[in-house]
């Protein structure tokens, strides 16, 4: 399933960086591109190995690690180590609104927003699990475990939206 996840995903990345652009862009193909960068990214570091309080994928990361080296390194945006912290940035959005590149929160420990990840589209995230496997990977945020737990999400980018 990951595998098709990123597939799909750097196909999208590869036609929006091809150079093609619509007459009258009005931001949209730029925004789309501005998003799919840290989704691609964060793909890109699927099997990375988790550790608590890790911000290096090399080395292990946990979920806010995870989530601020993929921001840092794709838009220079500066998270805080922290999921709860980083429920605070950006603009709020509701799950039937979710963009790929969304921040999406959980509360694994009964405490709201204990837990992060990156929106990929159709219902998948991607996050660095601390249970089962112990790695960055995909999850389905409709499944059981973690419909239930979703705490709300957050807009750091605020490219794609559709054109008028």
């Amino acid at each position: 399933m990951r595998h098709l996840i990123s597939i799909a995903a750097l196909t999208a990345a590869l036609a929006l960086t091809t150079g093609y652009a619509p007459a009258e862009d009005s931001g949209f193909v730029s925004g789309m591109k501005e998003r799919a960068q840290p989704l691609l990214y964060a793909l890109g570091l699927l099997g990375s190995p988790y550790k608590a309080g890790g911000t290096d994928p090399n080395k292990g990361v946990d979920c806010s690690g995870f989530v601020r080296h993929v921001y840092k390194q794709t838009e220079d945006i500066d998270l805080p180590h922290n999921a709860k912290a980083m429920s605070q940035n950006g603009e709020q959005v509701a799950k039937t609104e979710l963009k790929p590149g969304d921040l999406v929160f959980f509360d694994t420990r009964h405490k709201p927003f204990s837990h992060v990840g990156i929106y990929a589209g159709d219902g998948q995230f991607v996050h660095a699990a601390s249970s089962r496997s112990k790695q960055v990977m995909v999850s389905n945020m409709n499944d059981g475990y973690w419909s239930k737990r979703f705490n709300g999400a957050r807009r750091l980018l605020s490219g794609g939206t559709s054109p008028e």
